[in-house]
């Protein structure tokens, strides 16, 4: 069964966890982002604040390997935090975005050298660290993205970046530095070395805003969420062939590989669902909150049933609980612990002010034939 702690009772619009899990960052929707340290019982309480924005943070990251925090918020501004030992707080350090509008999405590279912010500002901010003046600087992607980025995903190599935005399309960039002396290699994704911010590939999202996007392990599969309830996949090896879906449930806000077969989405109906990913498309796998079963009344008769509830002093509530462990909407999902290449445990959070710990060996048990 997946473990569920209610941190707040705002919306949380983003979290993440250090290398060992004993922290995890939460931003809930005011200018503050909290850092909480794990208990002997397993529940996160307070550790440090984080103040510095102005205005409502927007997302947040965490480096596992270097352990820095990131933070951006409607204040158009981003914050790169570290850690002191000596004194046992976390110091900020200025990220010059450069935007007109707000920060509505950031996260680190796989080598955490760079971090790429989103914003309202129709561009994205691919930011890294200038030793000289110490602080970190960024250079801008624009064209030709048209409306205010909602996520962003970094290929495994650290040289490409996904991002999806809310002109309904989803797109590939190459975002080596030369800054940074890179050396990328060409691929499926850049079949020849291309300079910083060249478009290597753009996909239509049929009719909505594109929520969540990201690459498979291997780097050879894109999969985006929208919010006209489809679900979307193209391998590098034939970019000209969409694979999409349109499901009947609510929009999905995120999604996460669990293998270079399986990925997890998760949004407004409150709950992740699993699908599979393979050279014929996309295929719906199962919903991975399963509902407790509730005791049977036996054949007690309606006159009987409200006698019993007027003894109580109870009104009927059947159909209008929730049977979900999120009582709102999912807004993101996060990896913790991976074995054989394949995800075992994962996070969520949302509107709820949850954050929710699913163990895939758990699910797996609690659903005949599930794999992943």
């Amino acid at each position: 069964m997946p473990t569920a702690q209610q941190l707040f009772y705002e919306p949380i619009s983003g979290h993440a966890f250090n290398a060992d899990q004993s922290q995890i960052v939460v931003s809930n929707s005011t200018p503050l982002t909290h850092v909480m340290k794990k208990g002997p019982d397993g529940k996160y309480t307070e550790g440090h604040v984080l103040e510095q924005h102005l205005e409502r943070v927007t997302s947040v990251d965490w480096a596992p390997t270097t352990n820095r925090i990131v933070t951006c918020a409607g204040d158009r501004n981003a914050y790169v935090w570290n850690f002191e030992e000596a004194t046992g707080t976390w110091i900020p350090c200025l990220v010059l975005l450069r935007i007109n509008r707000a920060a509505t999405t950031v996260r680190w590279s796989p080598a955490e050298d760079r971090f790429a912010v989103g914003s309202g500002a129709r561009l994205l901010s691919v930011c890294y660290f200038d030793p000289e003046n110490n602080w970190w600087v960024s250079k801008h992607i624009k064209k030709p993205i048209r409306s205010t980025i909602l996520a962003v995903d970094w290929h495994p190599s650290n040289h490409l970046i996904a991002v999806g935005s809310c002109d309904f399309k989803c797109r590939v960039f190459s975002a080596a530095l030369k800054e940074m002396t890179d050396k990328p290699q060409t691929s499926l994704w850049m079949p020849k070395l291309s300079k910083f911010g060249t478009l290597l590939a753009e996909f239509d999202s049929n009719s909505g805003w594109v929520h969540g996007v990201k690459f498979s392990p291997s780097g050879n599969l894109l999969a985006w969420v929208a919010h006209d309830s489809s679900v979307n996949l193209v391998n590098s090896n034939n970019l000209e062939r969409v694979h999409t879906i349109l499901t009947t449930n609510l929009p999905y806000m995120c999604l996460l590989w669990l293998s270079e077969t399986s990925f997890v989405t998760a949004g407004h109906n409150m709950a992740p669902d699993l699908y599979y990913a393979s050279d014929d498309g996309i295929t719906f796998g199962a919903k991975l909150d399963v509902k407790k079963e509730k005791a049977s009344s036996g054949n007690m008769s309606a006159m009987a049933r409200f006698q019993k509830l007027d003894v109580q002093g109870k009104a009927e509530t059947e159909g209008t609980t929730l049977e979900t462990t999120h009582v709102n909407c999912i807004t993101e999902i996060r990896s913790i612990a991976t074995a054989n290449n394949k995800v075992t445990k994962f996070s969520t959070s949302g509107k709820d002010g949850k954050v929710v710990i699913w163990e895939m060996d758990s699910i797996c048990s609690a659903i005949a034939g599930l794999k992943i």
